[in-house]
């Protein structure tokens, strides 16, 4: 399994680096340490209308936020290798990030949450940041794949982490399904990815192998 276990309840309360303070944990458990952020969104309107919960809602504004920061990166992979598998895996990935950003907007208009993005300038787990975008557009061929596969992932793992988290927290019946859908295909991304991008063995020689 990639993704951690989520909390059975999504606090409603982003206590994640470079996202701001926010009001104290009402459940009163202890935040998880840095190297393993916590599976929850940011806070939702208290007045949002209709089915949706606050969960959906904020679930739904951080992959909207998610998704706007990963586009950039994989509209620079045509300009940045000619690798067919390295591009054919990017057109998949933007395939799916664009089709999950026009639902997820779709069911935000549909709930009445503010268009904004309250997640604007937060860099948070998952989020590829400007300085790493200056880096990646310097990059060319491995190097380039390399960099591309580690955000790839970070991005994949915290979208399914936190989609897990909706699904078991969430109430509103379209906004879980496509949080389904988001573990399915973030599984999916996740296993191409694998292939391409096969750890590099750093064990010593054996003894035998040395003579």
């Amino acid at each position: 399994m990639r993704r951690s276990t989520p909390s059975t309840l999504l606090v409603a309360v982003l206590l994640v680096a470079g996202c701001g303070a926010g009001p104290p944990d009402p459940t009163g458990t202890t935040a998880p340490p840095p190297s393993e952020p916590p599976a929850t969104v940011a806070p939702a309107p208290a007045s949002t209308a209709g089915p949706f919960s606050p969960t959906d809602v904020a679930w739904l504004q951080l992959t909207v936020a998610m998704a706007e920061r990963l586009l950039p990166v994989l509209e620079l992979v045509p300009a940045r290798t000619t690798d067919p598998a390295w591009r054919r895996l990017a057109a998949q990935v933007e395939a799916t990030e664009r089709a999950d950003l026009e639902r997820a907007r779709r069911l935000l208009a549909d709930s009445g949450a503010p268009a904004t993005n309250p997640h604007e300038g937060h860099d948070m787990p998952g989020m590829v940041t400007a300085e790493e975008v200056t880096v990646l557009r310097a990059a060319t061929g491995s190097p380039f794949h390399r960099l591309l596969a580690g955000h790839l992932r970070a991005h994949l793992a915290q979208a399914t982490r936190v989609a897990v988290a909706e699904q078991r927290a969430g109430s509103h019946p379209a906004t879980t399904a496509m949080a389904g859908a988001v573990v399915r295909d973030g599984d999916a991304h996740l296993t191409r990815l694998d292939r391409l991008d096969r750890p590099t063995s750093t064990a010593p020689p054996t003894t035998a192998a040395a003579r």
